[in-house]
């Protein structure tokens, strides 16, 4: 038994050296951490330096990985996540995966394989990658686009969808006697939902609740563990997945208050086990094989690539998304996902999938998966020119209204109707000014219309969409979207539509200025510096700064595209005595105690200003404010007075009894 240990000890710790030092080097060039994982397993592997021979002891923990990941997929699985992509991942997520089945096995057919096996080719092909997909668009801060809204509810349907795959395959292999399965599978659904809806309405919320109370996170840990392997566990005693029951087990928790502190509990554990997936993944990559059929596998890489790019763009043109985001959303679904290992794993575990099929998919997934974040930095490059000849195809139903053909001029026209965008309809409603809005999510601009608001659907990328928007009299434009590749377009279209109109920008990141002022934009405001010169705003009128002073510090700040927060050295400014102004003066509020010795005395009488240097500047009795008072005013009990004078002046001033907290 020690033996088995040592062996299972040194293989963990060297899998855990090779990951680290492949994780540091393909952070660098901005590679998943999911490729250096496997990466990690074929060179830890048999096939490649030999150093772990034990498959066994890391596929352990490869199954752990699974069901934590499936696990907090249900802590985040919600009825109102899904409502509010609806449109995504019922028609878009749909319309996706059922494509690329059918496209799939028809060519798995068309090359001499039997319908079963190229059904499941077409499972396994037609899943995308989250982990990679949304890591990529989070740091390209893309998430909230509206490709980036249409990949993820496309995506949480695949993971959804990947439950009754697994479910399937067994059917599909024959190793079970169907009417068994079936009767088997009905009552353990029957059981395994009563079991989830009594522990997520009564047993899990009560027993997390008492740690809660108790403050104990060992208690709350080992309660968040134990739903979900007893529920894997009850799962699979009716012949379910595993996996399946961790999901359940996730939407037992997530339905409680305490979801998002189980989910930070059970996050370490998860990348933990789940890093384990990928590399017990990549021990079995066979190099020879690889380098063996090199076209095949080129082939098939390409094919996916293409597949999946089409049916991920069809899927969202049928979900109401503008022809350019539908291709960056192609693109970014465009390789093969890690539920997919799942499911392969499964059918080759049951003997239905070929250990040569096995190879040549996950050579086929591992090169898809590489080249993920290359396709997704280019889609934006590439979407204008691939969405033209869709634009023209298929008109945009939503901006074909009478109230975008009336005449406008000198209006402004808003790109991007979210909080931003609304803000400033808002103000121009106020000022009386007219407007225009182009909004790509089509749920918001049916929402708005019925409001009657000016919106029209469309992407302002696109010429013609600024055309029916009035580009060519309008005075400003307003530009308030979250894809920068995007916003770029938009700044040089519009500027070639209409030479003198003044184009305002609203961008994330200082290093997008330069950019987009060379494309044409009048005034680019990042996000990131007018939040620090906001803030900074606020300080110093605390410290009574005069407004015209303020104003005056904030243009020299903004002037030359915010270079004086940019530069390391700061030249020398004009506010050299901006410092010593007010060094050492409060305003402070102070009610007036009852037993206080100020209480039905004249301010002259009592003497605060002469003795103190304190000035009473105002006084609140009830709902009466009293400004500048005279020294004939009197002072009554709970009075709130507003005092301006030094911290300790005040403090010598008045009692501490007067002091309102």
């Amino acid at each position: 038994m020690e033996g088995q240990f040592a062996t299972l000890f040194t293989g963990i710790v060297v899998v855990f050296l090779i990951a680290v030092l492949l994780l540091i080097v393909l952070y660098r060039v901005k590679i998943p951490s999911v490729v250096a994982f496997l990466i990690a397993g074929f060179l830890a592997g048999p096939s490649g330096l030999g150093l772990i021979t034990n498959e066994e002891s890391i596929s352990f923990f490869a199954e752990l990985g699974v069901i934590f990941l499936l696990f907090t997929i249900g802590l985040e699985f919600s009825v109102s996540r899904i409502l509010n992509s609806r449109r995504y991942v019922l028609i878009g997520g749909v319309v996706q995966v059922v494509s690329t089945i059918l496209i799939w096995t028809a060519l798995m057919h068309v090359t001499g394989m039997d319908v079963l096996h190229a059904l499941f080719w077409g499972m396994l092909i037609s899943l995308s990658s989250t982990a990679i997909v949304m890591k990529v668009l989070a740091d390209r801060m893309e998430v909230d686009s509206p490709h980036g809204r249409a990949t993820l509810g496309i995506l949480i349907f695949q993971d959804l969808v990947v439950i009754p795959m697994v479910m399937v395959t067994p059917i599909l292999a024959g190793t079970t006697d169907t009417n068994v399965s079936v009767l088997k599978l009905l009552i353990g659904s029957i059981v395994i939902i009563s079991v989830v809806y009594v522990a997520s309405r009564y047993v899990v919320p009560a027993l997390l609740l008492h740690a809660a109370r108790l403050k104990n996170r060992e208690m709350f840990l080992f309660i968040v563990m134990g739903t979900c392997l007893m529920v894997a566990y009850l799962t699979s005693e009716f012949g379910l997945s595993m996996a399946l029951g961790a999901f359940l087990a996730g939407i037992i928790i997530s339905e409680s208050e305490y979801s998002t502190h189980a989910m930070s509990s059970i996050l370490p554990f998860r990348d933990l086990f789940t890093s384990f997936f990928f590399i017990s993944i990549g021990m079995i990559f066979n190099l020879q094989f690889f380098v063996h059929n090199p076209l095949i596998i080129g082939e098939m890489v390409l094919l996916v690539i293409a597949v999946k790019y089409a049916t991920g763009t069809f899927a969202s043109l049928l979900a109401g998304l503008a022809p350019r985001a539908c291709v960056m959303t192609g693109f970014s679904l465009a390789q093969v996902g890690e539920f997919s290992f799942v499911l392969a794993t499964t059918g080759t575990t049951i003997g239905f999938f070929p250990q040569d099929s096995f190879q040549l998919f996950l050579d086929v997934s591992i090169v898809t998966m590489g080249c993920a974040p290359v396709l997704i930095g280019l889609s934006g490059k590439v979407a204008a020119p691939l969405s033209s000849p869709l634009s023209r195809f298929i008109p945009d139903r939503l901006y074909r209204d009478e109230s975008v053909k009336e005449e406008l001029s000198d209006h402004i026209i808003i790109v991007g109707y979210g909080l931003n965008g609304k803000n400033v309809a808002r103000s121009a409603d106020i000022a009386g000014v007219p407007y225009r809005i182009i909004e790509m999510n089509p749920d918001t601009v049916s929402e708005e219309k019925a409001k009657g608001k000016p919106i029209m659907f469309g992407d302002a990328a696109q010429g013609e969409v600024l055309r029916k928007a009035g580009i060519a009299k309008a005075r400003v434009l307003v530009i308030v979207v979250n894809d920068p590749f995007s916003t770029q377009q938009i700044v040089q279209t519009a500027r070639m539509l209409n030479p003198v109109i003044h184009i305002i920008v609203r961008t994330r990141y200082m290093g997008e200025v330069a950019t987009l002022m060379e494309l044409g934009a009048d005034e680019v405001i990042p996000e990131e510096f007018e939040t620090a010169v906001e803030i900074f705003t606020r300080i110093l009128y605390t410290y009574l700064i005069p407004t015209s002073e303020i104003e005056r510090l904030v243009s020299e700040i903004r002037a030359g595209g915010y270079q004086m927060l940019r530069s390391i050295n700061t030249p020398s400014y004009t506010f050299e005595n901006l410092r010593v102004l007010v060094p050492d003066v409060e305003i402070r509020t102070i009610r007036i105690a009852g037993e206080s010795p100020y209480v039905g005395k004249m301010l002259k009488e009592t003497m605060i200003r002469s003795t103190y240097q304190v000035s009473i500047v105002a006084i609140r009795r009830g709902q009466q404010m009293i400004v500048s008072p005279g020294g004939d005013e009197v002072l009554c009990a709970s009075d709130l007075v507003m005092v301006l004078g030094s911290p300790d002046n005040i403090i010598r001033a008045f009692s501490e009894r007067d002091f309102e907290s």
